[in-house]
C-alpha cells in the first residue's frame, strides 16, 4: 500500500522544483536569435544577474551545469602551473579544485571539516606564510550541500585582505544565490560563479559567472583561455557571441520568468523565507536527534545553511528511509555524498518551496521514522509547526 500519486515532490537540493509559471514560460515558439528581442531578452537577465550578485562586473551566461561554470572561472584567470588554495568543507570545493588541477594548476587543500565552516583566521594565516605570493587564487563556496555547511564569505574576504595578500577571490554560489545574502563587491569578491537549478528555480543548463575589474584585468594575462569559456570572445559586438553561438533560447525564457518572480517577492523576503524554513526543518531534526540516531550534521548553529540540511544517521540505513519517502509517499531526499555516504541524508529548502512543502516533507520523514522502527525523539514536525507558527505573524 503507499499514499503516493501526482507528482512526485524533489526535496534534493537541486534540480529543485521548478514554478509552474516558469515552466509554461517554456511552452512557446522559438525566437529569431538575431532580433532586438533576442538581444533585449539577454541584454535584461545579464542586468540582472549582476543585481543578484551584487556586483557592478560584468556577468555571463554559460549554457552548462555549475561544473561548466567552474571551468569558465578558472579558465578565464588561470595561467598553467598556477597555484590556487582550495578551502575545504565538505566536497564541492574539492571538486572545484580537482578541476583547476586538471586543467593544469597546481593546488593545495586548506583542510576543514565536513561539519564545520571554513575559519577565516585559518585561512590569513596560510596567506600570511605565502610570502612570495604563489597563490594566485582562493576558492571557496558559499554553502556546500554535501556536508551543509555555510560559510561566512564576507569573513574570509576581510581574512585575505588582513593577509595583504593579492590572491583572486572565487566563490561558489549555487546553492545560495537567490536565498541567502550575498555581496560581490562589498565583500571583495574577484570572481562569482552559479548554475541555474537550485535557487533561481529553472531547469538545468544555465550556469552565471560575474567577474570584478581585477579579475578581468588578469585574465588578460591568463593562458588557460579557450574559446567556449572566454570572457574576451563572449565581449565581442555580434550578439551571438554572448552565448558562443546559438542561444538557449527557451532555458533564457523560463530564467526571466523565475527572475521576475524573484525580485516581485523581493530578495530580502525570499531570505527571510528561506531563514524561517531552514530553521524549521533544524528544529524538526532537533527534535528527532533525542533518540541519538539522527543528528545535524554541521555542530554550530550558525555555521547551517538555510537552503539544505544535511542529517548524520548512526546505525541505520538512511537508504530505507530514503526508499520509503520517495516509494510509500512520493517525497525524493538527498541521499548522503561524501562523508556521510551511506550515513546520512539531505533534505533541501531552496528555491520555490513553502511551508506546506517544508511541512510536507517533514511530515512524510517523521512518517517513515514510525515506520521503519528508527528511533527518534518524537514531535519533530510538530516543533517544526511550533517554530513557524511563532515566527509567521497573524
Amino acid at each position: 500500500m503507499t499514499v503516493r500519486a501526482g507528482r512526485e515532490f524533489l526535496a534534493i537540493p537541486g534540480p529543485t522544483n521548478m514554478p509552474d509559471d516558469v515552466l509554461r514560460a517554456m511552452h512557446r515558439p522559438a525566437l529569431d536569435i538575431y532580433s532586438r528581442e533576442m538581444v533585449e531578452l539577454t541584454d535584461g537577465l545579464l542586468g540582472d544577474l549582476s543585481t543578484l550578485f551584487a556586483t557592478k562586473g560584468h556577468s555571463y551566461i554559460y549554457i552548462a551545469n555549475g561544473h561548466g561554470a567552474w571551468e569558465a572561472t578558472l579558465s578565464n584567470v588561470l595561467s598553467r602551473g598556477d597555484k590556487v588554495l582550495v578551502l575545504e568543507s565538505g566536497r564541492f570545493a574539492i571538486n572545484w579544485g580537482n578541476a583547476a588541477a586538471a586543467m593544469g594548476a597546481e593546488v593545495e587543500v586548506l583542510k576543514g571539516d565536513f561539519r564545520r565552516a571554513i575559519r577565516p583566521a585559518e585561512v590569513e594565516e596560510r596567506l600570511r606564510q605565502d610570502k612570495n605570493h604563489s597563490i594566485k587564487a582562493v576558492l571557496a563556496v558559499q554553502v556546500d550541500t554535501a556536508s551543509g555547511v555555510f560559510n561566512d564569505i564576507e569573513a574570509i574576504g576581510k581574512a585575505i585582505r588582513a593577509a595583504g595578500h593579492p590572491a583572486l577571490y572565487m566563490v561558489d554560489t549555487v546553492a545560495s544565490l537567490g536565498c541567502m545574502p550575498f555581496e560581490m563587491d562589498g565583500w571583495g569578491i574577484d570572481v562569482a560563479m552559479s548554475g541555474s537549478q537550485k535557487g533561481l528555480m529553472t531547469p538545468p543548463g544555465l550556469g552565471f559567472v560575474a567577474a570584478s575589474d581585477r579579475a578581468r584585468e588578469v585574465h588578460r594575462h591568463a593562458n588557460m583561455r579557450t574559446p567556449y569559456w572566454d570572457w574576451t570572445e563572449r565581449d565581442g559586438p555580434e550578439h551571438y557571441r554572448k552565448y558562443a553561438g546559438t542561444a538557449p533560447v527557451h532555458l533564457l525564457f523560463a530564467l526571466r520568468q523565475a527572475i521576475n518572480m524573484l525580485f516581485e517577492e523581493g530578495l530580502e523576503n525570499a531570505f527571510q523565507r528561506h531563514r524561517l524554513l531552514a530553521e524549521a526543518v533544524r528544529r524538526a531534526v532537533a527534535t528527532w536527534s533525542e533518540g541519538q540516531v539522527l543528528s545535524l550534521n554541521i555542530t554550530e548553529a550558525g555555521e547551517r545553511a538555510n537552503t539544505v540540511t544535511t542529517v548524520a544517521m548512526n546505525g541505520h540505513d538512511p537508504v530505507a528511509l530514503h526508499r520509503y519517502a520517495k516509494e510509500k509517499c512520493g517525497v525524493v531526499l538527498g541521499t548522503g555524498i561524501g562523508e556521510l555516504i551511506g550515513k546520512g541524508f539531505r533534505i533541501a529548502h531552496m528555491g520555490h518551496v513553502n511551508a506546506p512543502m517544508i511541512l510536507g516533507t517533514l511530515g512524510v520523514i517523521e512518517m517513515g521514522l514510525n515506520a521503519l522502527d528508527i528511533p527518534h525523539g518524537k514531535g519533530g514536525t510538530g516543533a517544526a509547526i511550533d517554530w513557524l507558527a511563532e515566527s509567521v505573524n497573524a
